[in-house]
């Protein structure tokens, strides 16, 4: 048996192994990053921010600041058997990861929902990719992005699945491994996370589960040959962008503002697969070239 869970722990860690090498090298983990400058220097993009900035971040900073007089102690004790000193810096992380899921929980299911729709299909628009957004909604003549776009004719986004909660919570006990564990913990979110960022363009494309699968196939010189994928699943540079996107929204209070800036990443992108600028990494070649000079 104790040999049995040898080879199970070998396999799982080669695939990890193997996942963060795909990962790296489609460098989509840097569409979160463009997200943010993008987003800065779009003025018109910050419209559906600015209609929820103030609730959104009462919301967080009162869910931020409650988790941490509850339950960071406790979790800094438990974790102290464990980690020793590095307890307080992990119980920290996990604090700050427990808030963000919640902020997450409330925020895109009563707040900010159809201004995270406003703003990815507002960067589609301002990418010349407006016959795309035509499926799902309604386009205005002139003004900005965020002002052409008129009434949903699709619901975007589906609600808040009770089964991620879930699975957060599953995952939740691998804080208490020291430090590989919490990177474990972060993978395993940006996982499901990445896929979940494109969720509005899979709606656009009109695509059902099995085109999402040909999407996959289409791109498999994108993954690794020890992991196999499908959208349900994960692929290597969802996983980039997802852990990227993720690690930002980790941060409290500033989660909300990377929220919208992440959106406007996953919608670049979006942008560069629908325009064809993607190789078989499925990355812009431009971007992964700017993650190698930076290494």
């Amino acid at each position: 048996m104790a040999d049995r869970v040898k080879e199970v722990a070998t396999e799982e860690a080669e695939k990890i192994k193997s996942l963060t090498t795909a990962a790296a090298r489609s460098g989509a983990y840097l569409y979160p990053i463009r997200g943010i400058a993008y987003f800065v220097s779009h003025r018109a993009l910050w419209k559906p921010l600015q209609s929820k900035l103030i609730p959104s971040m009462t919301l967080g900073l009162g869910i931020t600041i409650a988790m941490f007089v509850f339950t960071y102690l406790p979790q800094a004790a438990i974790m102290a058997f464990t980690q020793g000193p590095l307890a307080a810096a992990s119980a920290a992380l996990l604090v700050m990861s427990e808030s963000s899921t919640l902020f997450t929980v409330f925020s895109k299911t009563f707040l900010i929902e159809d201004a995270l729709v406003d703003t990815f299909d507002g960067t589609l628009v301002a990418k010349d990719t407006t016959n795309l957004v035509s499926s799902g909604r309604q386009i205005k003549a002139g003004g900005d992005p965020i002002a052409k776009l008129g009434k949903l004719i699709k619901k975007p986004f589906a609600k808040f699945a009770p089964k991620a909660l879930i699975r957060y919570l599953l995952y939740l006990p691998l804080n208490f491994i020291p430090v590989v564990g919490t990177i474990m913990f972060v993978i395993l979110q940006g996982r499901k996370n990445g896929p979940a960022a494109h969720a509005r363009y899979f709606q656009l494309k009109e695509w059902n589960s099995s085109q999402r699968t040909k999407h996959v196939d289409d791109n498999k010189a994108a993954y690794t040959r020890q992991v196999k994928f499908r959208i349900a699943e994960d692929l290597a540079n969802h996983t980039s962008f997802g852990v990227a996107a993720t690690i930002l929204e980790m941060i409290p209070i500033a989660s909300i503002l990377f929220s919208f800036t992440n959106t406007v990443g996953a919608a670049l992108w979006a942008s560069d697969m629908e325009k064809g600028h993607v190789d078989e990494y499925g990355t812009s070649p431009q971007l992964r070239e700017s993650a190698n000079k930076a290494d």
